[in-house]
């Protein structure tokens, strides 16, 4: 059974799952699709073809789902798109698609967005991420699996962001962040891994060693060209998943470069 409150407007055409919280004064327009066990603190807007997993929670004054910030939006049918187990605290505000993105934005499992956070048109957000206060995501960013965005952090559009990385607070991101990394600074720059993440998260000591030996090859050495550091690194760790990925994230076809280390050209 749903609860909701007197002062919210709920339309009859948005579609509720089961234990729904909707509390005083929230909005939910015609187009909504909201999962079981979601709350809706207070205040909160939803709004355009919004499709929310289960069990997430909406603090007062987040703003979801409305018109793309962009002026090449000309009101085509766009989508938003929210896994399960998501917290939006206060005053968050997420956009769906435009033409120029594929026409989705779509956001994972288990995320943390903290207090005015944005996360702007055509973001694909994975699983386990978290965007500390303030922290801001320009049109078409892609966040991977488990990354941190830090406070007061921006990131350019078309950026992409490694899983497992960490972006320090108050960073300007332009370049993409390789996986497990770690960058500072306005402009960005990458100083090294986020070994205290990984710890964490329960990788080896074996994978870890492996991924500071594949980091300095890369991002240290001056022997070679970056195409031969990354061929000697396929190489030599071939077994090594998340040697891999990096291999494979520096390889794949991207619209921005690579964020580096400071004097590494």
């Amino acid at each position: 059974m749903n609860n909701i409150h007197a002062t919210a407007i709920v339309s009859p055409k948005a579609k509720l799952g089961n234990n729904i919280y909707i509390g005083p004064y929230c909005i939910v327009n015609d187009n909504v699709e909201i999962g079981d066990g979601c709350k809706f603190i207070a205040n909160v807007y939803i709004d355009g073809n919004t499709k929310i997993g289960k069990k997430c929670n909406f603090y007062p004054y987040s703003s979801i789902g409305t018109d793309p910030q962009d002026l090449k939006y000309n009101g085509e049918k766009s989508t938003l798109e929210i896994g399960n187990n998501n917290t939006f605290r206060e005053y968050v505000t997420v956009n769906p698609g435009t033409n120029g993105g594929g026409l989705i934005t779509s956001i994972g499992d288990n995320c943390l967005f903290m207090i005015n956070c944005h996360i702007a048109h055509d973001c694909i957000i994975g699983n386990n991420v978290i965007l500390v206060n303030n922290a801001s995501l320009a049109g078409h960013v892609i966040i991977d699996d488990f990354a941190i965005i830090g406070a007061l952090s921006g990131i350019h559009q078309f950026c992409r962001i490694g899983k497992h990385s960490m972006i320090g607070a108050m960073s300007g991101i332009d370049s993409d962040v390789i996986p497990y990394g770690t960058v500072v600074g306005n402009r960005a720059f990458l100083s090294g891994l986020n070994i205290i993440g990984l710890k964490r998260r329960g990788f080896s000591k074996i994978i870890i060693q492996d991924l500071k030996k594949a980091y300095g090859v890369l991002f240290v050495s001056n022997e070679g060209t970056i195409s031969e550091r990354i061929k000697e690194v396929s190489e030599d760790f071939s077994k090594n998943e998340p040697v891999m990925e990096i291999v494979e994230f520096l390889t794949k076809e991207k619209s921005r470069s690579i964020c580096k280390p400071k004097n590494v050209s």
